[in-house]
């Protein structure tokens, strides 16, 4: 399965169209967290490559990501319905639904005009450097995999 390239215009504008059609009220298909909670957790992706917010994993926990995790995350392989959640990527209190959805455009944006070139070897918090491909599918495939999961 090829996945579509975050990095092209396009494709980021036909992912922020769908985020765009989500609503305070938009219900979930499957899982636990609600719409806001969503847009919060994509955000922490960003978080971790543009901001300096969260930790860095320690030695035993980055072999854990690098050896087992690394693979799901930054694959082709679609992630499976209520997969296990980084505790970093839980969101447990309430946010501000628009605050979150234009947080999560304008990270879109930024990685669409930064570009693939920018991204290519770029060290990522958990998994060491990545290529562009790598950042691609992780970037991409988070957004399906919950756009799907709020019928977006």
């Amino acid at each position: 399965m090829a996945i579509l390239n975050i990095f092209s215009r396009p494709v980021a504008d036909q992912v922020i169209q769908r985020i765009e059609k989500l609503t305070p009220s938009t219900q979930p298909l499957w899982g636990k967290m609600n719409v806001t909670q969503m847009l919060a957790h994509c955000n922490v992706t960003y978080e971790t490559v543009f901001t300096s917010k969260h930790p860095k994993p320690n030695f035993f926990m980055n072999i854990i990501f690098k050896l087992f995790v690394k693979k799901v995350v930054v694959g082709e392989k679609p992630y499976p319905r209520n997969s296990q959640t980084a505790p970093i990527f839980i969101i447990g209190d309430d946010r501000n639904f628009e605050m979150e959805k234009k947080r999560l455009i304008d990270h879109i944006n930024q990685v669409q005009q930064l570009g693939e070139a920018h991204f290519d070897g770029l060290q990522s918090l958990s998994f060491g450097a990545l290529t562009k491909t790598e950042w691609n599918n992780l970037f991409y495939k988070h957004l399906e995999h919950h756009l799907g999961q709020f019928g977006v």
